[in-house]
């Protein structure tokens, strides 16, 4: 990549992955400590018995999220949980986390404790240990990395790539309804910047606004996974989008997929929103991301086992490479699925 002020590349252009693809392309491994770097939810360490697995995300105000709308409780709840998250997409379970904060002037130490009681009912809740961090001051507001670490039997990791032909494919809760709250929010704000004296129309849509402003890491489908005796082939949370996250799973596990959009699994308040808006809910689903669910693929020996849970939607199956990624729409037409998800990089949302 030239880095001449005529020739420089735009990471609008490489997108989130692309940069991602580009970065890591050369590392090597140098540890036979390190059973798993980049390129999955989480990394996996090895010492002694132990499989230790560690992540780690950055949140920056302005890019995810406005505190003009997101309480800073809320705030420092969901920083901890969106790296949970990732660490039960490894089947595994979190057991600590630091937290490091860059933030501005502008705060004031009252605002400060109300993000890190946010941090500590996410740790009372989860049962996580908060081990230690950083702090350092900030010219453009507030910044939150966390980094969560957990542990697993070594069975029982699951990785992206694992996925294979004729796996079904599922999906833990609902997806789409964190965007759908997200929108709301931006409606609300729009609204009240032109009449700081109207009231947010948020009656009846409590649920997609805790699903963008508080989500929750899916524990419980990893203890039913357990309870049951099932590992999934692969795994990944879905933070980008249902398309991003089937991209992933089908490009490492180096496999196709067909999905039902009839089978896609939609809150109905956040079909109310999207009519309101007049938005496709699979459309949401598809592209919008922050659901914080689990896709997962699994045997047909163990469809069985989860075919009557309630929070469990089996939504396709895995495919031969050379099929590509297709959902088979309500008319029954074929679509190609292509990841679409938001790209930090662009300008607009």
């Amino acid at each position: 990549m030239e880095n001449t002020k005529n020739n420089a590349t735009k990471l609008s252009e490489l997108g989130e992955f692309g940069l991602i693809d580009y970065l890591t392309k050369n590392i090597k491994l140098r540890h036979k400590q390190t059973i798993k770097g980049v390129g999955d939810d989480a990394a996996i360490l090895k010492f002694g018995t132990k499989n230790i697995v560690v992540t780690t995300d950055l949140l920056t105000e302005g890019v995810h999220f406005d505190l003009i709308y997101f309480p800073l409780k809320h705030l420092g709840y969901k920083a901890v949980v969106v790296n949970l998250s990732d660490i039960y997409a490894m089947n595994a379970s979190p057991k600590q986390i630091t937290v490091s904060i860059a933030i501005s002037s502008k705060f004031s130490l009252e605002a400060v404790d109300q993000l890190y009681q946010g941090i500590y009912l996410a740790c009372e809740k989860y049962n996580i240990d908060l081990i230690g961090g950083d702090t350092t001051s900030s010219l453009t507001g507030l910044t939150i990395s966390i980094t969560a670490i957990g542990e697993i039997e070594k069975e029982k990791i699951t990785y992206r790539n694992g996925a294979k032909e004729n796996n079904v494919i599922c999906v833990s809760g609902d997806l789409g309804s964190a965007y759908l709250g997200l929108q709301l929010l931006e409606r609300e704000k729009m609204v009240f910047k032109t009449n700081p004296n109207a009231k947010p129309k948020f009656d009846g849509y409590d649920y997609i606004l805790e699903r963008q402003l508080k989500p929750e890491a899916r524990k419980d489908i990893i203890e039913f996974l357990a309870i049951n005796h099932i590992v999934p082939t692969a795994m990944i949370d879905v933070s980008d989008g249902l398309s991003s996250e089937l991209l992933h799973i089908c490009k490492q596990s180096d496999v196709g997929c067909k999905i039902f959009e009839d089978k896609i699994p939609f809150s109905p308040i956040a079909k109310d929103m999207a009519a309101e808006l007049n938005i496709d809910p699979t459309v949401c689903a598809l592209n919008g991301g922050e659901d914080y669910e689990l896709l997962f693929t699994i045997s047909l020996d163990d469809y069985n086992k989860i075919k009557n849970d309630p929070n469990i939607t089996p939504i396709g199956h895995i495919t031969e490479k050379s099929l590509g990624l297709n959902l088979i729409a309500r008319d029954g037409t074929e679509v190609p699925l292509k990841a679409q998800g938001w790209n930090s990089f662009n300008n607009e949302k």
